[in-house]
């Protein structure tokens, strides 16, 4: 085997031995991983207070212990108070949100401790006398969530597509009807404009229509008698 060769397959067993070592690293990695995302917890928050953010939430709940992370559900635009009118600007509210602790031990402790009491904190601060509705979710992941999140999508788009067809129906039948109006205001217009100018001209036509009928069928007024012939008659009377 030359130089050239002997290089050629150095090579090929480098790469080969630094794909295994890819391979593995990868797969302790996610193994870790699996067993990290299996020590963490998860609360649900069933009622967000007006004027409190992820950025807010995370700097109470920190205090209590490590978060990985928080989703906070926008809270649909229908079911919101109207701002008042002395407002600029109005925050975005949130429904429900879940926050993921690093320990679920340390997330069960939180939402036993929490739940029903007051938010506290600065007495200026809007949620000041709000209650915290918080709740450990047992045996519950992150990837719960986000399939439970896109399911909720998947649901929401098929509704608006559904009510957008809907609308579109009812737009082209308006639509419609709103031609057929002005077809007839057109006609009656122009009836009318035709009927001044006669007016004005003294030759005012009588308009008669003719409309085809149908004859009426001649009932028979006697129904035909069956006649007796001559030889039943001479028979009777004794005629020659």
């Amino acid at each position: 085997m030359n130089a050239s060769g002997k290089e050629d397959a150095e090579i090929d067993a480098t790469e080969t031995t630094s794909n295994n070592d890819s391979a593995k690293s990868k797969k302790k990695k996610k193994k870790v991983a699996s067993k990290d995302a299996e020590r963490r917890g998860v609360c649900y928050l069933s009622r967000i207070p007006p004027h409190m953010d992820h950025v807010k939430l995370r700097h109470i709940l920190s205090q209590f212990g490590d978060i990985q992370r928080i989703f906070l559900a926008p809270q649909d635009s229908a079911a919101q108070v109207p701002a008042k009118r002395s407002r600029g600007s109005r925050d975005q509210a949130y429904s429900e949100g879940w926050v993921e602790f690093s320990n679920k031990s340390v997330a069960k402790r939180v939402a036993n401790m929490l739940n029903g009491e007051q938010i506290g904190g600065k007495k200026r601060s809007s949620f000041y006398y709000d209650l915290w509705n918080i709740k450990y979710l047992s045996k519950f992941k992150w990837d719960d969530l986000t399939e439970e999140l896109a399911l909720k999508k998947a649901i929401r788009e098929q509704k608006l597509a559904v009510e957008l067809s809907a609308a579109k129906r009812e737009r082209d039948f308006y639509l419609s009807k709103v031609d057929q109006s002005r077809a007839l205001s057109a006609i009656e217009e122009r009836l009318k404009k035709k009927q001044k100018v006669q007016q004005d001209s003294g030759q005012v036509t009588k308009v008669i229509r003719h409309f085809p009928q149908t004859k009426p069928i001649a009932a028979a007024t006697k129904e035909s008698k069956p006649e007796l012939s001559d030889d039943i008659l001479d028979a009777v009377f004794g005629g020659s």
